[in-house]
């Protein structure tokens, strides 16, 4: 099957009650805060309007059309303490380790917004990631290695934080790590961050995510870019890479919550 392929076609269709569309799911499996957790993929995510489980956190907003994301604190994956309603990127339906490298490129483009978010305990609102390019080891990598599996760090996360769209990036600890080490997740440490200077607020928004050869572009409504290409975003090449869009909910309060809507979402390579 060819790694050439357009994840999500959006037939967008303007009324007076708002959008009306459909995002092509078929290339996209989701997890949801149950089970350990609950993950469902094609077919079956393209059911998800009838599906039970799903739902409760991924079903399509009768008067607008979005996609409805909904998290709060429960079932977490392996790797982290936070809970998510999240799509993960499969370029090949049903198969993860079908993924793609800095050098093949892509670029994923989305209008969401964030109309309901719950506040922490001093009046500031919860935070919720909202984009994500996550790495993954190949079988060679992580038999080399030894890892337990083929999770690597998260490249780039974007965040819906107080109302601003925080981006932060990873950076070698040691930038003369050799190839062997870089592939090692404790080689990795965030960033400083930076935010746009466009507040979007609980209102729609579009980020484009641009990925190249050794370079990383991030856009808030076609207006600001934040441009990557550092010698750490050049040595990243080495690991493949996913798509990642909803809801990973940052929170572990409780009674807190995130209510994420994606009104279009295309990814292209």
């Amino acid at each position: 099957m060819s790694r050439v392929w357009i994840s999500a076609v959006l037939l967008v269709v303007c009324s007076a009650a708002g959008y009306s569309q459909d995002i092509d799911l078929s290339h996209w499996k989701i997890t949801i805060p149950t089970g350990k957790p609950t993950e469902i993929g094609p077919p079956e995510i393209l059911e998800y309007a009838t599906n039970e489980e799903l739902k409760p956190f991924f079903y399509k907003d009768s008067i607008d059309g979005a996609l409805v994301f909904y998290a709060y604190p429960a079932a977490s994956t392996r790797n982290s303490s936070y809970s998510r309603t999240e799509l993960r990127e499969q370029m090949e339906p049903g198969n993860n380790s079908a993924n793609w490298t800095f050098a093949q490129g892509g670029t994923m483009k989305g209008t969401l917004s964030v109309p309901k978010i719950s506040r922490s305990a001093n009046g500031n609102y919860h935070r919720v990631i909202v984009m994500q390019i996550h790495g993954r080891l190949t079988n060679a990598q992580k038999e080399l290695i030894g890892a337990d599996d083929n999770n690597a760090p998260p490249m780039l996360k974007i965040y819906w934080d107080e109302g601003k769209v925080r981006v932060k990036t990873k950076v070698l600890k040691n930038k003369n790590a050799t190839d062997t080490e870089i592939l090692h997740e404790d080689a990795w440490t965030d960033d400083t961050g930076r935010n746009f200077k466009e507040i979007v607020g609980t209102g729609k928004f579009t980020l484009e995510v641009n990925v190249s050869d050794g370079k990383l572009q991030v856009t808030l409504n076609d207006k600001e870019t934040f441009v990557y290409d550092s010698a750490d975003i050049k040595r990243w090449g080495v690991l493949e890479n996913y798509f990642k869009a909803g809801n990973y909910f940052q929170s572990k309060d409780s009674g807190s919550y995130a209510l994420v809507k994606y009104y279009t979402l295309e990814v292209k390579h």
